[in-house]
């Protein structure tokens, strides 16, 4: 399996207050559609296809909402692709195509929504290391 391409279709960030307590920040990626593309321009011994999918980032209660809905295009084995596809007519995904495709939908999507963060100056969802300053020992006479 191999990614071919990656989009954003809409963005959408609101912050409905300023008032930040017992702040909880909840995700959910959902698939909203798997399909096959047929197409000339791909010339290769793999298919493709082409997941919708949408992540939403929600602060609770009523803060704030980040919504990305985008598309994610792999090329895969043919045997896998049927599979994939079959699945989908029952709204699933298989596992082992889930992993790989909500990882490159986490990656891509938190890159974007931590800087919609920090330019609407939301706390962020996921937490950056940081330095602290270490302790010094105490000096032994």
């Amino acid at each position: 399996m191999r990614l071919v391409g990656f989009n954003f279709v809409k963005i959408n960030v609101e912050k409905f207050s300023d008032k930040i307590e017992n702040l909880k920040i909840n995700t959910n990626i959902n698939i909203l559609e798997i399909n096959e593309v047929k197409s000339d321009f791909f010339k290769a011994k793999e298919e493709f296809i082409s997941i919708k999918f949408s992540y939403d980032i929600i602060y609770d209660p009523n803060f704030a909402k980040i919504e990305f809905i985008g598309n994610v295009l792999f090329a895969v084995d043919p045997k896998i692709a049927k599979n994939i596809l079959k699945q989908w007519k029952d709204k699933k995904v298989p596992e082992d195509f889930k992993l790989p495709l909500f990882n490159i939908i986490l990656r891509k999507s938190n890159l974007k929504a931590l800087q919609l963060e920090d330019e609407v100056n939301l706390p962020l969802h996921i937490s950056l290391p940081s330095l602290k300053k270490q302790k010094s020992e105490e000096k032994k006479e």
